[in-house]
């Protein structure tokens, strides 16, 4: 790669500052800018453009997990059918959420807002199923945690006994929420019963939940769930690195790694739609994307979301949220790499 890794990012340049095009690049980031079913706070379709700007301002070399640039990475313009299916679906959606979910009347809009919901499914999906075709690492830069559902699914199918290691506040495990079949809440569950099933979920840092998604964890033995309090104890007695280990250690062979922002302590991202008190610092989400790179395991797709620079965007990616973001989006790409 021709170019100075210790310079500044020149004007124009590509995702991290480089000038990698497609061809060239193992590793393919999809920017999915779309939220219809956010819940609580807006902003998260801002995301791919805010971590986009603030990633020209992240250094190359990353200390952990060393030069992840000379693979190449490459993030595409966005897709304008996205913007669109995203406004169409929050404009319907915005009423509903306000009165705390569907109710009669809303079936018609329901079934619009599942259809977009849908094709974005597909777009992410076939996104996945090219790029591993082409023997690439997918990464889908939500967005809200609906968006990665068919990167999940395009990986379980390709690798069955696929498993699935989650990083989130949230369980995601509702079967719909306020009546959408493609909610947010309900990624994990789709992802669970889809066409393409996952082998095994493992959860980190989940500290709100409901009693039906809390029973479902129960009572299905695919899904592991470290909760915020078990995470706590770890740090203050035998220690973050041993957990990630022997959680890990669990996992099959094949994992897609999905983390929504809202499982860091919110400090790291505030303006995340759904934040939860609690969560993981910086230096030990990176002990966990640590072991997970010197396990046996292999990253075969990863997700970002939930990183929201707030309703109003951010296009020079200054936000604290933006450049959290990226650095993390790096430093996950690394340990996928690694």
């Amino acid at each position: 790669m021709d170019f100075d890794p210790n310079a500044a990012s020149t004007a124009g340049s590509g995702l991290f500052g480089l000038p990698c095009g497609p061809e060239s690049a193992h590793v393919h980031v999809l920017g999915v800018p779309f939220e219809a079913t956010t819940s609580y706070r807006p902003g998260t379709a801002n995301a791919p453009v805010a971590v986009l700007a603030a990633s020209r301002q992240v250094d190359l070399f990353d200390l952990h997990f060393g030069k992840p640039y000379e693979h190449g990475l490459w993030m595409g313009p966005l897709d304008p059918r996205f913007g669109a299916w995203d406004r169409e679906a929050r404009r319907l959606a915005g009423p509903i959420i306000e009165r705390g979910g569907a109710g009669p009347g809303d079936e018609d809009a329901v079934a619009r807002i599942d259809a977009l919901g849908d094709a974005v499914r597909t777009e992410v999906t076939n996104f996945t199923k090219e790029r591993l075709d082409e023997g690439r690492l997918p990464v889908i830069l939500g967005g809200d945690h609906s968006t990665p559902l068919g990167a999940i699914e395009a990986c379980a199918s390709r690798f069955p006994g696929l498993g699935v290691l989650q990083f989130d506040a949230h369980a995601d495990l509702r079967p719909s929420f306020e009546g959408f079949k493609w909610s947010h809440a309900s990624v994990m569950y789709n992802a669970l019963h889809g066409p393409a099933e996952i082998a095994g979920l493992m959860q980190v840092g989940v500290r709100d939940l409901c009693e039906q998604e809390h029973d479902l964890i129960q009572g299905d033995a695919r899904v592991r769930t470290l909760f915020g309090h078990e995470l706590a104890a770890a740090r203050h007695g035998a220690g973050t690195r041993a957990l990630a280990r022997a959680s890990i250690s669990e996992l099959p062979e094949h994992v897609y790694l999905s983390l929504d922002v809202d499982g860091l302590d919110p400090g790291l991202c505030p303006s995340t739609g759904t934040p939860v008190p609690g969560g993981l610092g910086w230096d030990e989400v990176t002990i966990w994307l640590e072991e997970l790179a010197a396990s046996d395991r292999r990253v075969v797709g990863l997700d970002l979301n939930e990183v929201s620079p707030g309703p109003a965007g951010d296009p020079d990616g200054s936000s604290w949220d933006a450049i959290v973001g990226a650095r993390l989006l790096y430093r996950m790409i690394g340990a996928a790499l690694a």
